[in-house]
C-alpha cells in the first residue's frame, strides 16, 4: 500500500469535519478531493471515473420531480385531508400521519416528507393543547423507517442499488416486510410508552382551521389554482410513470438514474415552470457531497486501504454467514446513529464486496443487512439522519426545543427494536435459503 498516508489523513479529516459539522459537508468532501488532486495522489480523469453518476442522476431526477410537485400544492392538500380525518383524536393523529409519512418517505426523500408533515403536526398538536415533541420525534423516525422500503426512499438504498446493481423490485420484495413489521411495532411502542399523551380530548378542529393564518401556513403557493392543478396532474403522472419504469427495469433494461432524469426533463417541458426557479430547490450541496465522497473512497480503494480494513476487521469474524450478516447489520445500525449514514454506506460497499468474495451469501442478504442497519440506525440520535436534523430544526423555529438526550431516549429504543426485528427476519431468511 504505497502512498496511503495522505489519502487516509484527508479522508479522516473530511469525516471529522462532516461529523462535527465544522463546515458544509459538500465543501468538506470537495476540499478533500482538491487536496488529493493538488498533491497528485490522483489525477482529475481518475477522480471523475470514480464518481457513481447513476446515483447522482437518480437523486437529481427525483429532487427535480419533487420540487415541481411541491409547488403544485399536492402535499399541502394531502396534509389538510389527513388532518381533517383525525377528528381531534391524538392517537389517530399519530397513526394516520405515520402511515402517510411512511408511504411518502418510500417514494420521496425523507427531508421533503418531514418538511411537509412536521409543520402541520405541530399546528395540530398545539391547537389541541398537546405537547408536539413526541409527534415531531415520531414522524422523523417513521420517515427513516418508511424510506427503507424502496430503492429511492433513502440515500443508503440509492447508493447500494446503483453500486451493486439491485433493482427497485428487489428492494420492495426483500425490505417491505421488515419495514411494515418494524413500523407497526415502533408505533405500538411510541403509543404504549406515551399513553397519557394520546388520550382522546374533546375539541373541534373547526377552530383550528378557521384562521386565515393557519390556512396560509398549510397551503403551499396557491397563487393560481388552475395552473397548480395542471402542474399537479402532470407531476403525479410523471412520478407514476417513473415508478412504473423502476418496477419494470428488468424488462426495459433502463437504469433508475436515466429514468429519473428523463421523467424530470419531460415534466419540466410539460409543466412550463421556470426551470431556473425549480433548479434552485434541488439540493446541489448533497449532489456535490456525493460526488466528492465517491472520489475519496475510490482513492482509498485504489490504494488498497479498503482491502486492508476488510482483512483486519470484517474478514476476521470468520466465514459463518449468520455472524457476517448480523455483524454488518449491528455495526451499520450503531455507527449510522452517530455518523452520517451516507459516507458510511459508501465506505462499506467495497468492504462487503470483499467479504462476499470469500464467503458468497445468496439473495443479497448481506446488502439487505447493510441497508436495514444504515437506514434504521439513523433513528438512534438526533444527528443520525438528515430527516432528524430538519425535524428538530423546524420544531426549534416553532419554539419547540428538543434536546439531544430527549431524542435519543426515544430513538435508542426504536433503533434497538428495529435491529432486533431485522436480526430475527434476516436470520430466518438465511436459515431458509442456505
Amino acid at each position: 500500500m504505497d502512498g496511503v498516508l495522505i489519502p487516509i489523513i484527508v479522508f479522516l479529516a473530511v469525516y471529522a469535519a462532516i461529523t462535527f459539522e465544522l463546515v458544509n459537508k459538500a465543501v468538506a468532501a470537495l476540499l478533500g478531493v482538491m487536496v488529493l488532486l493538488i498533491l497528485h495522489v490522483v489525477d482529475e480523469h481518475q477522480a471523475v471515473a470514480m464518481i457513481d453518476f447513476e446515483t447522482i442522476m437518480l437523486l437529481l431526477g427525483m429532487m427535480s420531480i419533487v420540487a415541481i410537485l411541491r409547488r403544485s400544492g399536492v402535499f399541502s392538500m394531502l396534509s389538510v385531508k389527513i388532518a381533517s380525518l383525525t377528528g381531534g383524536d391524538p392517537l389517530k393523529i399519530l397513526v394516520l400521519f405515520s402511515i402517510v409519512t411512511a408511504i411518502l418517505s418510500a417514494f420521496l426523500d425523507n427531508v421533503t416528507t418531514v418538511l411537509i408533515i412536521i409543520p402541520i403536526i405541530i399546528e395540530l398538536a398545539r391547537g389541541m393543547g398537546l405537547d408536539p415533541k413526541i409527534y415531531i420525534i415520531s414522524q422523523a423516525m417513521i420517515s427513516n423507517i418508511g424510506g427503507t422500503a424502496t430503492l429511492i426512499g433513502d440515500p443508503p438504498n440509492i447508493i447500494i442499488g446503483s453500486k451493486v446493481g439491485l433493482t427497485f423490485n428487489q428492494f420492495m420484495i426483500y425490505l417491505t416486510v421488515p419495514v411494515i413489521i418494524t413500523l407497526a411495532v415502533a408505533l405500538f411502542y411510541l403509543w404504549y410508552t406515551n399513553r397519557d399523551k394520546f388520550k382522546p380530548i374533546d375539541i373541534s378542529l373547526v377552530k383550528l382551521f378557521n384562521t386565515q393564518l393557519l390556512l396560509e401556513k398549510i397551503k403551499i403557493e396557491f397563487v393560481n389554482t388552475k395552473i397548480d392543478k395542471k402542474i399537479m396532474i402532470k407531476g403525479l403522472a410523471c412520478l407514476g410513470i417513473a415508478i412504473l419504469l423502476f418496477v419494470t427495469q428488468t424488462i426495459t433494461k433502463v437504469s433508475p438514474g436515466v429514468v429519473a432524469v428523463f421523467m424530470a426533463m419531460i415534466l419540466f417541458v410539460l409543466s412550463g415552470v421556470e426551470v431556473e426557479h425549480m433548479l434552485e430547490e434541488v439540493e446541489w450541496s448533497t449532489l456535490l457531497f456525493f460526488a466528492g465522497f465517491f472520489i475519496l473512497v475510490g482513492v482509498l480503494e485504489h490504494k488498497g486501504v479498503i482491502e486492508w480494513v476488510a482483512h483486519k476487521v470484517f474478514l476476521r469474524i470468520g466465514d459463518n454467514p449468520y455472524v457476517m450478516v448480523l455483524t454488518v447489520l449491528w455495526i451499520s445500525g450503531i455507527v449510522s446513529g452517530f455518523l452520517d449514514n451516507i459516507p458510511f454506506t459508501i465506505t462499506m460497499i467495497p468492504i462487503i464486496h470483499l467479504m462476499l468474495e470469500n464467503t458468497p451469501i445468496p439473495h443479497n442478504i448481506l446488502w439487505w443487512a447493510l441497508s436495514l442497519g444504515a437506514c434504521f440506525g439513523g433513528n438512534l440520535t438526533m444527528i443520525g439522519a438528515s430527516a432528524n436534523i430538519v425535524s428538530v430544526g423546524i420544531a426549534k423555529q416553532s419554539k419547540v426545543n428538543i434536546s439531544f438526550l430527549e431524542f435519543m431516549k426515544v430513538g435508542a429504543a426504536v433503533t434497538f427494536i428495529s435491529l432486533i426485528i431485522s436480526s430475527i427476519l434476516l436470520t430466518l431468511f438465511l436459515w431458509w435459503v442456505v
